[in-house]
């Protein structure tokens, strides 16, 4: 059985270890909260590992090994983007008898009530505070951080540059004008925690989406971070309905989905 273990060329893919949003979501686990594994130019990282990620890259097949990151990054503080984000340095770091990677996540996750917690963050070769228009390498990626959001907590998406293609996270936090403009990845991940936008909620909803997509047209959208109104809605269903709107590809991710970046090289 091939696995991750294997140091030849990797298979390049996105693997979503779960796609629950929103408190409720995640506490009753109706969707799983592992977050984001990406595999591109031989270079593995995991965005948000919230609860269950540990979990969830072992239960994946083919077997996702932690001892092959070469980053872990957290947009931001809130449990359910952080929560295994310690037990993950400690299996990648070989329980701390391996002293590698890097950890990048803003600020206030690092110091004062860190969520990171200054033994792990011992244990990798670099520790990263995440900033504003701020870019970063991580093994064959470029790796940039171009705007605050305007989230509870210090929050950023990100934008990945690869040899092929590129891939863009728009993170959690209130939409404001022309945030979309700050991430222009041929792939394209929303999180989508509401269905119906609500200003009081620093979060976005389908219709923020939906104008992002269409200013954007990326060659993949995909919507994940599922609130509970979105999970009632279908959002495959939902999915469908914008990829024949807007004329681009969109898809609502699922637990354990990968997708195979090659097929949009």
């Amino acid at each position: 059985m091939h696995t991750m273990e294997d140091k030849g060329q990797q298979k390049e893919i996105i693997k979503f270890l779960g796609t629950a949003g929103a408190r409720f979501v995640v506490t009753r686990q109706l969707r799983k909260s592992g977050g984001i594994w990406i595999t591109m130019d031989n270079t593995n990282i995991l965005i948000d590992p919230g609860p269950g990620s540990l979990v969830n890259c072992h239960a994946s097949r083919p077997h996702l090994n932690p001892r092959d990151l070469d980053g872990i990054i957290l947009t931001h503080r809130h449990i359910d983007h952080s929560n295994d984000a310690n037990i993950m340095i400690e299996a990648m770091t070989n329980g701390g008898y391996q002293k590698k990677g890097m950890l990048l996540a803003p600020r206030d996750a690092l110091e004062g009530e860190p969520i990171i917690l200054k033994h792990f963050q011992d244990k990798v070769n670099q520790v990263v505070h995440l900033k504003e228009k701020g870019g970063y390498t991580i093994g064959s990626l470029s790796l940039s951080t171009p705007i605050k959001h305007d989230h509870d907590g210090e929050t950023y998406g990100l934008h990945l540059r690869g040899s092929h293609l590129s891939i863009s996270l728009i993170a959690d936090g209130r939409y404001f004008k022309d945030l979309e403009s700050y991430y222009p990845g041929d792939i394209l991940i929303v999180n989508v925690v509401l269905k119906e936008k609500k200003d009081h909620i620093q979060h976005l909803s389908l219709e923020d989406a939906e104008h992002m997509i269409k200013a954007n047209k990326p060659r993949l959208s995909i919507l994940t971070h599922f609130g509970m109104n979105m999970i009632r809605a279908k959002p495959w269903e939902l999915a469908e309905q914008l990829t024949e709107q807007l004329g681009v590809k969109v898809i609502a991710a699922g637990d354990g989905m990968a997708i195979d970046l090659e097929e949009y090289w």
